[in-house]
């Protein structure tokens, strides 16, 4: 195996870098540590893709990391025998976002296999919608979703929609093993492949029909109609690709008084007006805020660079504005859904929900509560879609909804991905329904957590960052499955999910997980509270999931600073 430093000397000898790209590796010659950073590993391709900081070398997101990639998806695709289906591409704002995904254009051109790509950035649930209405075999999106401007990453599709499952994401590995990063790749001339038709590119005539899926999903098309006189609300794309499309479908649905922050209307892969991109932080509303404070707004939404994702701010009653988190939002989201199905009695045929099991058991309590099957499926939206894909199989049930706590959310199975185009429609929707009852989302809240109980959810992060990060993070997991925890803040621990060997260990016996094979230990408490501790795939962290139902706020509070202490203790 060739060290760091060989690896190194390679890439500056390959012939293949530009002058750039030569000066930057040549301004680290003797510095070990940075090339040790660039030239240790590569990244690694799993069912998520890439993701990582934009630089040049073995482990960053570079044009030959993505070229290499493409063409392990490259020879996947043609050991399928299904080049002639195409592959649709999509990119969002990042800097060097539309290169990569020309990069990856050419790569699928010189092989031989059709490329649907985009003419310009678009959110990344119309790549799955796009991947499925053109019948293609694969998708591939650029993105690294929320991550910091020095990030970009390469998301993969199947051709059901979702991103690409484990035994694919091997196959693909497998594939870019075999061959050398720089001479394995095939690639041609982006626009000769384009004029040859091997590059079709991708327009409004894509969106129409995306847009026209998303709006046959409202419940309520009445609702903001009904309120358009009074309903305010202010949106932003925090500079990335939501700018046109949730504009669009919010003003289809009658909302008149759209306010939108125009500084982060625009396209900017640098970010200027935030810390990070990521609707999950407070500090992202700001400036909508003080459009929403100036316009008299109760609502303000914002959605990620890719615009999967949406978060909320709603003001409250002392006119001051706060968060809807993902767990809540989903709940509010799940009722409202119901609700609205059952008072106009057009519940369809054996309805079902799916959320993740690190999120929010209220919603366990709205399902029973209206009789409606409740699945829970592994952290990643991909499973989601594989909940749809096997009921398609069978032709019995009918999807209403899909969430993960990170602020994702989907209706319909025109996508396979989280959405904020229909997220964003069927919130201001959501939220007309509420006006028109004198009512705003943290009211709607409140009345929900007064008919089900109260439920408190958070999370926290423990990074393990360096070369041996992964090596140090699977070391910490293994130390909690030898020695499990009896009980956590003085509460016992009455059964264990650990999902990597699929058992649940409970009352003396064991029995299966029911879901497929991954590196997450789950404990329920004899409080019926929730603990979910699972490394992070796309970052060096080990996140804890605690899913505590309580009293009220400072009970949950309570609670949670009791749990969170006994886990700093265990992961210290």
């Amino acid at each position: 195996m060739k060290s760091a430093q060989e690896r190194y000397e390679a890439w500056l000898n390959s012939g293949a870098l530009s002058k750039e790209e030569t000066e930057e590796l040549l301004a680290i010659k003797g510095n070990d540590e940075e090339i040790a950073m660039r030239f240790s590993a590569p990244l690694t391709f799993g069912t998520g893709g890439l993701r990582g900081k934009m630089f040049t070398g073995l482990s960053g997101m570079n044009r030959f990391t993505v070229s290499h990639a493409t063409q392990g998806l490259a020879s996947l695709i043609l050991k399928e025998g299904r080049a002639k289906d195409g592959v649709a591409i999509g990119y969002d704002c990042r800097n060097n976002s539309a290169l990569f995904a020309k990069t990856a254009a050419s790569v699928l051109a010189a092989n031989g296999i059709k490329v649907y790509l985009f003419d310009a950035l678009r959110p990344t649930p119309e790549l799955s919608f796009a991947l499925r209405e053109y019948k293609c075999v694969a998708g591939i999106v650029i993105t690294a979703s929320h991550n910091p401007k020095e990030y970009n990453g390469y998301k993969a599709y199947w051709e059901d929609g979702a991103q690409l499952p484990p035994e694919h994401a091997d196959i693909v590995c497998a594939e870019m093993d075999k061959i050398d990063i720089f001479k394995g790749v095939k690639i041609t001339d982006f626009e000769k492949a384009k004029a040859a038709g091997l590059i079709q590119m991708l327009g409004d005539e894509t969106d129409e029909k995306y847009l026209a899926a998303v709006e046959a999903q409202a419940v309520n098309p009445a609702a903001v109609r009904k309120v358009a006189d009074k309903l305010k609300i202010v949106y932003t794309p925090l500079h990335g690709t939501g700018c046109k499309l949730v504009p669009t479908i919010l003003r289809r649905i009658g909302l008149t008084q759209l306010y939108t922050v125009d500084e982060q209307m625009i396209n900017d892969g640098n970010f200027p007006t935030v810390k990070k991109p990521n609707p999950e932080y407070p500090d992202v509303f700001k400036l909508g805020i003080d459009i929403a404070n100036r316009v008299g707004a109760d609502l303000v939404l914002a959605t990620d660079p890719d615009a999967d994702r949406v978060g909320v701010v709603t003001r409250t009653p002392d006119g001051s504005f706060t968060t809807i988190t993902g767990n809540q939002m989903g709940a509010l989201l799940a009722d409202y859904i119901l609700t609205a199905y059952e008072v106009t009695g057009t519940m369809p045929p054996h309805p079902y929900m799916v959320k993740t099991i690190v999120s929010t058991e209220l919603v366990r309590k709205i399902c029973d509560a209206h009789k409606v099957k409740l699945h829970d499926v592994l952290t990643g939206f991909k499973f989601i879609g594989e909940v749809i894909k096997n009921y398609e199989a069978t032709g019995d049930g009918t999807f209403l909804f899909g969430f993960e706590e990170s602020y994702g959310y989907l209706k319909g199975t025109y996508a396979r991905d989280k959405d904020s185009v229909v997220s964003s429609m069927l919130i201001c929707e959501m939220t007309a329904y509420y006006a028109d009852k004198g009512m705003t989302l943290c009211d709607a809240l409140a009345a929900l957590h007064k008919k089900y109980g109260f439920f408190y959810e958070k999370t926290t992060e423990l990074y393990v960052e360096g070369l041996d990060g992964s090596a140090r993070m699977a070391a910490m997991m293994e130390a909690m499955r030898k020695e499990p925890p009896k009980e956590i803040g003085g509460v016992k621990v009455v059964a264990i999910s650990d999902y990597k060997t699929g058992l649940v260990t409970e009352n003396g016996g064991t029995r299966p997980t029911g879901l497929p094979t991954s590196n997450v230990l789950s404990y329920r408490l004899e409080n019926r509270d929730i603990l979910v501790v699972r490394p992070s795939g796309t970052e060096p962290k080990i996140k804890v999931y605690y899913l505590i139902e309580a009293k009220d706020e400072a009970d949950g509070a309570e609670k949670y600073k009791r749990y969170q202490n006994e886990m700093e203790r265990v992961f210290k």
